[in-house]
């Protein structure tokens, strides 16, 4: 089946997978079935792939990489992304329907995930494009005598990409297109519960580019060993994954004794430290919109809320305000603005861990439970957990869900030590009247990125990844380019 828009405006997605430039179904004829979470019923189906599927795929990446001209033709790359980028903008609206189907995110909240992968394309192609390969560094001194040197940049290899759910197509886009304008192979395996931004990607690949056979593979499976074949190949030179820190860890192992290149973006607990001079009408009617922003399923959202114990009970009730306020419901409807969980699992564990906080000794101010009305469907009320010791379960585990955990705190030192209190450093956030003070507190949190007073950290111009177990590398700007690259040193003599 390919792409078809059904009377009700849901997208079914494209069943295949590409391999070695053929878009094809596994060989058994298996598939699985994709639920959507907003109704529970089967959207479509996509084929189930195994691991003689990913081995067919890996194989074509190494010999696309080894045999055809990708690695050193920069023009021609940039002519297939350039060409990726248009076919990717007149499919957007039925992008857009698909990743409403899918994941369940509310069409009024789709620019993150339609809008920004499609922004990556163009920006990757032309930034590859104007990249020095070749950088001549000059005359040095090595001790032995003067000698000139250069600096060559080249492409890793093939590199394996193993993508979550909660925003699919952007992390499908933004882990293999600088992969791809760097000169690299790429086998690319989505997740599970949402294969369709895969297969509607490479279908659109090899229907609308030049991009050789087996320079771009996609393999669906709703199978965990065809990613972990993926991460041990051999022949795969790098393996770059966003998810949970356990698969990270996981996959680090797998890594191991090839000693391949692994780029990491796990998981988080973010904590957001709001300062007693705030002013908390602005502040935290965000932080609880934060919260419930993709129905929490971001690692980079703020959990954790710390606030002045002097000001304890008035933030609680103006959080509780805004959070009873949040529009949750039907994704296709454009005034929704929370979604439904992923799955039911997902569901089922979220609600899982407010009951175990409540147990804990968490007071709980508001939501809880599921939606009134919203029995159908993985949807979970907006929920804040007060009184949150920071040591316990609720504090320290990745919920992935729209639940604040509210922690007071006496001295901004204290606060910072909750903060660091975590064996993740993904983001975190300071609000302050006093810009100076916000920034010396956000200077002494462990993690890779911070939000100043509302101030955005993220765009393709910024290095984005995590402290701790938060993850290895970073994606975006220079830096991100530069993880799909090796780098080689050459000696001249000096005259």
């Amino acid at each position: 089946m390919t792409a078809l828009q059904s009377e009700s405006g849901v997208l079914a997605g494209d069943e295949r997978m590409l391999i070695d430039g053929e878009l094809v179904h596994t060989a058994s004829g298996a598939k699985f079935d994709v639920i959507n979470p907003a109704t529970e019923e089967v959207a479509g189906q996509a084929t189930d792939g195994t691991i003689a599927d990913m081995e067919r795929a890996v194989g074509a990446a190494r010999r696309a990489f080894e045999e055809t001209e990708w690695s050193r033709d920069v023009e021609f790359r940039h002519h297939c992304l350039m060409q990726l980028s248009d076919a990717l903008e007149a499919n957007k609206e039925n992008l857009r329907r698909m990743v409403i189907t899918e994941v369940g995110t509310p069409v009024s909240m789709t620019g993150g995930q339609i809008e920004m992968p499609l922004a990556e394309v163009g920006h990757w192609a032309d930034y590859g494009k104007r990249f020095e390969y070749l950088v001549d560094t000059g005359l040095h001194d090595t001790g032995m005598g003067m000698a000139r040197r250069s600096i060559q940049f080249d492409p890793i290899g093939v590199v394996g990409a193993i993508t979550p759910w909660n925003s699919p197509l952007y992390l499908n886009v933004a882990e293999t297109v600088p992969a791809l304008m760097a000169g690299n192979a790429v086998v690319l395996k989505p997740a599970q519960l949402t294969p369709w931004s895969g297969s509607e990607l490479v279908r659109i690949v090899a229907e609308h580019t030049d991009i050789p056979a087996g320079i771009f593979n996609v393999v669906v499976s709703n199978a965990n060993e065809v990613g972990a074949a993926l991460s041990a190949d051999p022949r795969v030179d790098m393996v770059t994954f966003t998810g949970s820190t356990a698969v990270g860890r996981a996959i680090l192992a797998a890594g191991a004794p090839t000693v391949k290149r692994v780029m990491l973006e796990l998981g988080g607990k973010s904590a957001h430290i709001v300062l007693d001079d705030a002013d908390f009408t602005t502040v935290l009617p965000g932080a609880a919109a934060m919260a419930c922003a993709m129905s929490g399923q971001s690692c980079v959202l703020p959990s954790r809320i710390l606030l002045p114990r002097s000001r304890y009970e008035e933030g609680l009730q103006i959080m509780k305000a805004a959070m009873e306020a949040m529009a949750v419901g039907d994704p296709w409807d454009p005034s929704m603005f929370q979604g439904p969980q992923i799955s039911k699992v997902q569901q089922d564990k979220i609600l899982g861990l407010i009951q175990t906080g409540i147990s804990d000794g968490a007071r709980l101010i508001t939501g809880g439970g599921v939606p009134e009305g919203l029995s159908k469907g993985y949807y979970i009320q907006p929920t804040i957990l007060a009184d949150v010791d920071p040591d316990a379960t609720v504090a320290q585990n990745e919920i992935f869900g729209p639940v604040l955990c509210v922690i007071p705190y006496d001295t901004e030192d204290e606060a910072i030590a909750i903060a660091n209190n975590s064996i993740y450093g993904l983001s975190g956030q300071v609000s302050s009247a006093d810009e100076g003070r916000a920034m010396n507190v956000a200077l002494r949190m462990r993690t890779g990125s911070i939000t100043v007073n509302g101030g955005g950290f993220f765009g393709l111009t910024s290095p984005f990844g995590g402290y701790k177990q938060s993850g290895l590398g970073r994606r975006n700007g220079e830096q991100g380019f530069e993880e799909y690259l090796e780098i080689k040193t050459i000696g001249l003599p000096a005259n």
